[in-house]
């Protein structure tokens, strides 16, 4: 096989740019592709060349092979790298690859499409010999069938989309009643998610762990394992903690699991980067969930413990050349932790979030790795996934790698767009997480009521800092020797911040350059500016001394607050506002999407709580309800409508 000269990345985000950096670094030239959304992305500064493939919609972009096959043929690429995501596991998008004459890298398109089906892979599986969860995976599809099957199988049991994946289509159903509208329900999903609405039915363990095993194959029939990676730490089946080592392995359970992954790639001849997905009991039993045909996101884990590349290790299998490794060599050192970085708001049920990246300083200072597509002034959009990147650790013992991560989370700043950081420190603290005894129910046993969870109430030495920074940028609009000039300077100066729905009133005092006395409620605090610039400043309050980032414009203020954010407004000569129901009839767009759904029309009767509009945003749906009962007067939206922010689309009265 010729070798590669130049890679076309069919991606976008964060998997781009890490893909480039291996790719530049080994000399190859890189192509990137980007939608109207992308124009000024990170992986487009990056790339080498870069081709516009259409609008901001996926399936008009990312999701468009021709527009992708074209950009290949015009940029002379002569290989394509899919990433995770988008066309990574479309058998239909590998096998036009080769039909164009592309290296397509990844695996066969046989694999592709055996695997990508979650009731023929489990078939192909259980043939094979690889431990599997009791179910049904039977192509007789109707009520009757699978209702029967149910009640063979017992409850509790999964519901699974065959052509599914993260959590999309799933539903877990604890009793026969409710199965019917849960079959629709996850039918519905599979269709609209995946183009297929087949399911398969499975015997649902209750609290196991989830590991996966990373495999790796070459077209010389050699075939390995790379450990394993324990991602248990789950919200809506969506992963948010991985590790590797998984912290209850044995050498003999590795071995076995490694084993069983073996027989999995066997089964399919498999060539390049895979991961089998195994569910581990507390009995130590384990169970093939299923396999993904594809780098994983959470490979960087993998990479630490075993020091290799395995974006590297791809293009050497893409070009025809054997592993670089085999099984015996192969060596696992120290233990290393990922967290995902998600543009979402935990205190709104995760509310996916869109807005201007106004500061973005990952903290790489300490041997974290942070990989990631973001700059400063990029916007993140409604129409992709919400995850902004990922920070990664590690270390000579699983609690180093932790220690290490967690000030990563802690120091990492991220300014305009609302995140998940509060909520990732708090699992990194738990005790169960630093136990390391935990399942994949962990969040919805810890987190349910956790305090990363509430809306943010600003600390009084948060509240102080920011009021110090309002009163010196007003200052600074004056020349000297008037900055902060008032005939009655030994009166303190009265703000009212607010956030929200939140107000706090505040007063501070200059009392000599640089030095304040700040009244917040019952608190009285003394700060004292020991450097200050237009991004940061380095401020002693009641005598602990800390730097901290910030953005202020226009009486807007973004402050960092190790981790996470605070956005503050100065509303101190704001006018004031007529004061708005809480349970209103104004129903606004809780951000940027597309209107997929209106059920309701004008002159409908309403009640509260009905569902009236569901919005799409970065790949999820969001269901809108009615505030109060009433009649719906006005509905100002359509399905496929695009939506900005609290913009209003429809009123009851």
């Amino acid at each position: 096989m010729p070798a590669i000269q130049k890679i076309l990345i069919a991606n976008r985000g964060e998997i781009a740019c890490r893909i480039q950096r291996t790719a530049q670094a080994l000399g190859y030239r890189t192509v990137a592709v980007f939608s109207d959304a992308d124009a000024d992305a990170l992986h487009v500064q990056k790339a080498d060349q870069a081709v516009h493939i259409g609008p901001a919609p996926v399936q008009q972009s990312y999701l468009n092979i021709a527009a992708i096959l074209d950009a290949a043929c015009r940029s002379g690429a002569d290989a394509i790298h899919p990433g995770y995501g988008f066309l990574s596991e479309n058998a239909d998008f590998a096998r036009a690859c080769a039909e164009a004459g592309l290296i397509f890298i990844g695996p066969s398109v046989e694999a592709i499409e055996l695997m990508g089906s979650k009731r023929l892979s489990k078939i192909a599986m259980l043939d094979a010999g690889v431990p599997c969860i009791a179910g049904y995976q039977g192509a007789a599809q109707d009520d009757a069938t699978l209702l029967a099957e149910a009640e063979r199988i017992g409850y509790p049991l999964m519901i699974k989309a065959s052509a599914g994946g993260g959590g999309r289509g799933m539903r877990l159903v604890h009793k026969a009643i409710d199965l019917p509208a849960q079959l629709r329900t996850a039918r519905s999903e599979a269709l609209n998610g995946f183009g297929s609405d087949e399911l398969i039915l499975e015997q649902a363990l209750i609290e196991p762990r989830h590991v996966e095993v990373q495999l790796f194959g070459d077209q010389h029939g050699n075939l390995v394992y790379l450990g394993e990676r324990d991602c248990s730490i789950q919200r809506r089946h969506q992963k948010v903690v991985e590790e590797a080592p998984c912290p209850v392995m044995t050498a003999e359970l590795r071995q076995a699991m490694g084993e069983a992954a073996l027989k999995a790639g066997r089964a399919v001849d498999y060539v390049g980067a895979g991961t089998v997905e195994f569910l581990l009991d507390t009995r130590g039993q384990f169970y093939f969930l299923e396999m993904n045909t594809r780098l994983q996101v959470e490979h960087p884990v993998t990479e630490m413990i075993t020091g290799q590349d395995l974006v590297a290790w791809q293009l050497l299998v893409a070009e025809g050349q054997p592993l670089p490794l085999t099984q015996e060599q192969i060596r696992l050192d120290g233990h290393a932790m990922e967290v995902r970085l998600y543009a979402e708001d935990p205190a709104a049920d995760f509310l996916p979030q869109t807005g201007r990246v106004v500061a973005w300083q990952p903290a790489l200072a300490h041997g974290a790795r942070i990989d990631h597509g973001l700059f400063e002034g990029q916007s993140v959009s409604p129409f992709y996934d919400p995850m902004l990147g990922k920070l990664t650790a590690h270390g000579a013992t699983r609690e180093e790698a932790r220690r290490k991560l967690l000030r990563a989370v802690q120091d990492t700043v991220l300014l305009g767009v609302q995140s998940n950081q509060r909520l990732l420190e708090g699992l990194l603290q738990h005790p169960q997480l630093i136990s390391g005894d935990f399942s994949t129910a962990f969040i919805q046993q810890h987190f349910s009521s956790h305090a990363s969870l509430d809306a943010y109430v600003p600390k009084a030495e948060q509240l102080a800092i920011a009021v110090v920074l309002f009163y010196q940028a007003s200052a600074l609009r004056h020349r000297a020797p008037l900055n902060g000039w008032r005939n009655n300077a030994s009166v303190p100066l009265h703000y009212q911040l607010g956030s929200d729905e939140q107000d706090w009133s505040l007063s501070v005092l200059a009392r000599k350059s640089g030095e304040y006395v700040v009244q917040a409620g019952e608190r009285t605090l003394e700060l004292k500016i020991i450097e200050h610039t237009a991004q940061s400043v380095t401020m002693e309050v009641d005598g602990l001394r800390q730097r901290h980032a910030y953005r202020l414009h226009d009486r807007q203020l973004w402050l960092f607050t190790h981790p996470g954010s605070l956005r503050l407004e100065d509303r101190t000569h704001a006018p004031i506002d007529s004061q708005t129901n809480v349970a209103s009839g104004t129903l606004k767009a809780p951000m940027d999407g597309a209107i997929v759904d209106v059920l309701v029309s004008e002159g409908s009767t309403v009640s509260k709580g009905q569902l009236l509009v569901v919005l799409e945003a970065m790949k999820m749906e969001h269901p809108l309800k009615a505030g109060i009962d009433g009649v719906l007067k006005r509905v100002q939206v359509k399905v496929g409508d695009q939506v900005k922010n609290r913009q209003v689309l429809l009123q009851v009265e």
